[in-house]
């Protein structure tokens, strides 16, 4: 009986610990979610930027061409 106790005992400290470190494992991928997120919304903001310039080029080219 006291063998079982002992037995639920670490059964429950262990399972106590990986709740924790699952836990803690959740929160930095929770962090590293929200910065690949900002980082992905920066890069869209690049992309749109350098499409509209490279538009602005063709359109300064085609005008060249145009003359």
């Amino acid at each position: 009986m006291e063998a079982n106790m002992l037995g639920l005992e670490q059964r429950i400290e262990t399972l106590i610990g990986e709740c924790k470190r699952l836990s803690s494992e959740n929160r930095n991928l929770k962090t590293e979610q929200h910065t690949l997120m900002s980082e992905k919304t920066q890069l869209k903001e690049k992309n749109r930027l350098a499409c509209s310039r490279l538009e602005k080029i063709v359109a300064k080219l085609r005008t060249l061409e145009d003359q």
